[in-house]
């Protein structure tokens, strides 16, 4: 499956997975406009609540989330196409062979199996995570689910592994490149588990792991595809074992 290019775009090469056209200041850039990102997506959601009347909670949170993304990455899109005239996709590594998403998709599983072993090594403590308050209902359930296997795993990947981590990898190099781009990966998912300094470091051995499946393959695609079922298998582990606390079907 591969990413297709933008009408009066500059193809993207194979170097620029390593060494990208864009900058640090473009870095500086895009973080800048996560500010303006959510406010008018706070907006939207008001002017949306106005009209439709007040949604769920859960329907207000990942509405909110989706339209900061777009609102976010319709920054970063601007950056591409306005800056060095490069299409967006391709120029993060959006695109991978059939065969590499599908032995990606199949190793989310393992990864997470790896994971929550090494969880059970180190003794994890149980938390109560935030996003229970979220599950009220039957559609609130398959709402989560579904942005956790698609959104989330999507945005996350284009940032760390397409933007961040080439940028990295041109300064210091793919090894610390893969382990810096996987610390603020980890930190952005700190406030779930209470800054639990155990799963702090288990996410950010997942990203790590994310990331080196960008270096050796160039495709972000891949890597937001073993994302999806890492986050797929500890999503339904989390249904097992919490189900007597959830609304039923």
């Amino acid at each position: 499956v591969a990413g297709g290019h933008s009408q009066g775009a500059i193809p993207v090469t194979s170097s620029e997975q390593t060494s990208p056209v864009w900058g640090y200041l473009d870095l500086v850039l895009f973080i800048g406009a996560a500010i303006p990102a959510l406010a008018l997506a706070t907006g939207a959601l008001v002017l949306l609540a106005l009209v439709a009347g007040p949604p769920s909670r859960t329907f207000s949170v990942l509405v909110m989330q989706f339209l900061a993304y777009g609102f976010w990455f319709g920054a970063l899109y601007a950056i591409f196409r306005i800056r060095y005239r490069r299409p967006f996709w391709d120029s993060l590594g959006w695109r991978a062979s059939r065969p590499l998403l599908v032995r990606s998709l199949l190793l989310g599983p393992v990864l997470a199996v790896t994971i929550a072993l090494l969880g059970h090594l180190l003794q994890t403590p149980d938390i109560q995570v935030p996003m229970m308050e979220l599950l009220d209902s039957p559609a609130s359930i398959a709402l989560v689910g579904f942005f956790a296997v698609t959104l989330g795993p999507v945005c996350e990947e284009l940032v760390f592994r397409g933007f961040l981590m080439p940028l990295l990898t041109r300064t210091m190099g793919a090894a610390l490149a893969i382990v810096i781009a996987a610390a603020p990966f980890a930190l952005l998912h700190g406030p779930q588990y209470g800054w639990s300094w155990r799963h702090v470091l288990l996410i950010g051995l997942a990203g790590a792991a994310f990331g080196w499946l960008k270096h050796a393959t160039g495709s972000t695609q891949a890597a937001a595809a073993l994302h999806a079922t890492y986050n797929l298998a500890f999503f339904a582990g989390f249904l097992l074992t919490q189900g007597d606390k959830l609304p039923k079907w």
